[in-house]
């Protein structure tokens, strides 16, 4: 007996997500050609020293014509691999690095794909800063997250120590996320660590969290890193 093969017919609900997607992506696009964009600071704090900001997280948001943020969800997983991605890449340091040469009293963090270190824009947008103003160098933190690291590591680690030797700080973001072959972690040598929120949500209550947390610090610890927690709500 012989079936034939019938295409699947796509739900109502994917259909309106692939929409939904394309239409954000779209946006995204025009806001870059516009430099519709601004950073949102995000200060992280020393539990010992609450009152005072060890740096910032500089994220990037994308703003529609009205002026509206559009939320990341809505793309940044289509655009990730894409050079939409890198666009953001480059926009998010470019407006890191005018906001360290306006800021000389503080520390910012930039997120970053791994990607883009082989992205030449994003590069000439980086020296482009570091010879404006070189100081700048001791105050830019770049997050790499786990996954992204871990799909280029060779790449990630000469990047890491090229930019090292220059004052460049690197974060690991979502440490604990499921990527991290720990044979690389040593060869990284990341300056900090931050502890995914997954582990973090309800530690106070939690004691498989707390666990896992404590074993995720010792792991900093032991290679110097300067640990970071993601997802802090309560005290």
């Amino acid at each position: 007996m012989h079936f034939e093969d019938t295409p699947q017919r796509a739900s109502p609900l994917s259909v309106a997500a692939d929409e939904k997607t394309r239409d954000a992506i779209l946006l995204v696009r025009e806001a870059l050609r516009d430099r519709r964009a601004m950073l949102a600071f995000q200060p992280v704090v020393q539990a010992r020293m609450p009152k005072r900001a060890a740096f910032y997280e500089g994220l990037i948001r994308i703003m529609d014509p009205s002026g509206r943020i559009i939320p990341a969800a809505d793309f940044i997983g289509a655009v990730e691999t894409r050079e939409l991605g890198r666009k953001i890449d480059c926009l998010a340091l470019e407006m890191g690095l005018d906001t360290l040469a306006a800021e000389p009293g503080i520390r910012l963090s930039i997120n970053m794909s791994a990607r883009s270190i082989g992205y030449p824009e994003w590069l000439a947008a980086l020296e482009r800063g570091l010879r404006h103003d070189p100081s700048i160098a001791e105050r830019l933190i770049l997050e790499i997250t786990e996954s992204s690291a871990m799909e280029m590591p060779e790449l990630v680690i000469d990047f890491m120590a090229d930019m090292q030797e220059r004052g460049i700080c690197f974060a690991l973001d979502d440490f604990g996320a499921g990527y991290t072959a720990f044979r690389y972690l040593k060869d990284f040598y990341f300056d900090i660590i931050k502890i995914d929120g997954a582990f973090i949500r309800g530690i106070g209550t939690n004691p498989d969290n707390q666990v896992l947390t404590q074993a995720l610090v010792s792991i900093a610890r032991h290679f110097d890193m300067f640990t970071v927690a993601e997802s802090v709500e309560t005290q």
